[in-house]
């Protein structure tokens, strides 16, 4: 970056930092702070290692989301999510095996914990939960105790899935700013549309062939942290395989507002998640709107022999289908095949014929299909791409 952006971005954070200041100082000052909670965000790790990252935040009192929600509602709820009040200087408590920690929250109000249990953390479910508790807070705060859950893949997982989000298994138009800033401004968690077929077909790469259910999904994202209980409410309402949500920082302060670089967000995300879990394969699932076939690309080179399959959402632009198969021509010499389609059915049969998936499985991943198309009946919403 040139030094003059550098001194421009230098004078806009410490320009940033004094109106939060002011503001906090003025706002405590009238009593108009509202109630401060904790946002816990879900994370993953190992038995010998665990992550646990969330945020300590002024409770807006979001509304849960319903069909019937008019466009004001979902506008003012998404005014509120990115007018967030973060508490910086907070202390927030996690209890680990009868033993007490503590970490306070940075400016933008996040916490993290990285902690090596001293006895590894066995667990028959796909996630362990911690409780998680604030205990000290600039001003008035819930000392209720609520839980983190921390997904640890358990040693017979057969492999992981990462998973990319917008117009991968959720219908975003990220390739246009104008249909992307509707959809994401005007609609909510219930209103908003998944990709015809996605959900059971996530199941069946979850099953995978154990029949156990047990194989880890990662979802990474360019999105801001500020839509992480959207994404959640949209996925738990589709029945979507839950999994970490690995989103960026938005703002200012952020590193990427330096950079402009976002890229580079996806592939550290999963660049870590694969470092975590050395000898775990993966199946990566991503569209070809961005810049998800290059950045797979790069993973398949970084790390060879440890990604399966990838499987790339096409959204039909001629220029993006022009390079995801020149990659995909690229990869088949590194071993990897990568499988551009529109159809989830197209994809899950081919991961059928190579043995991630059972066979048995296709038939209620084609009915999922028909019902999101709303060809068939037995789901509401009936406009599905």
């Amino acid at each position: 970056m040139n030094s003059w952006k550098r001194k421009l971005v230098k004078i806009a954070r410490h320009m940033d930092d004094k109106v939060d200041n002011i503001t906090a100082r003025l706002k405590q000052r009238l009593g108009a702070n509202d109630l401060i909670h904790i946002v816990p965000y879900r994370t993953y790790g190992t038995a010998r290692k665990i992550y646990i990252t969330g945020r300590v935040l002024e409770d807006k009192n979001i509304a849960s989301a319903h069909e019937a929600d008019n466009l004001f509602t979902n506008l003012l709820n998404m005014y509120k999510r990115f007018e967030s009040d973060e508490v910086p200087g907070a202390v927030v408590k996690i209890m680990l095996q009868d033993e007490e920690h503590f970490v306070t929250t940075d400016k933008e109000g996040f916490f993290v914990f990285n902690l090596n249990p001293e006895q590894p953390l066995i667990t028959e479910e796909l996630y362990h939960t911690v409780p998680v508790k604030l205990t000290e807070a600039p001003t008035r705060f819930s000392g209720e105790t609520i839980h983190a859950e921390i997904m640890i893949p358990p040693a017979d997982a057969e492999y992981g899935i990462i998973s990319d989000i917008d117009d991968t298994i959720i219908r975003t138009g990220a390739t246009s700013l104008l249909a992307m800033g509707r959809t994401v401004l005007l609609s909510n968690a219930r209103t908003r549309l998944p990709y015809a077929g996605v959900t059971e077909f996530y199941k069946a790469l979850q099953l995978g062939r154990n029949g156990k259910r047990n194989n880890p999904f990662f979802y990474v994202s360019s999105s801001p942290w500020n839509l992480y209980d959207l994404l959640v409410d949209f996925m738990d309402h589709n029945e979507i395989p839950a999994g970490p949500l690995l989103l960026r920082d938005f703002g200012i302060q952020s590193d990427s507002f330096v950079s402009g670089d976002y890229l580079s967000h996806k592939f550290k995300e999963i660049s870590q998640v694969l470092d975590t879990y050395p000898h775990l394969p993966f199946v990566l699932v991503g569209d070809s709107g961005e810049q998800d076939p290059p950045i797979y690309y790069e993973v398949v080179k970084q790390y060879p022999g440890r990604i399966l399959a990838i499987y790339i959402r096409d959204v039909a632009i001629p220029e993006k289908q022009e390079q995801a198969q020149t990659i995909s021509a690229s990869l088949k010499e590194h071993g990897v095949e990568m499988m551009l389609t529109q159809d989830s059915v197209k994809a899950a049969e081919h991961a059928a014929t190579i043995g991630l998936i059972y066979t048995q499985k296709l038939p209620a991943i084609k009915q999922d299909k028909k019902e999101d198309k709303g060809e068939v009946a037995g789901k509401e919403e009936a406009e599905v791409i």
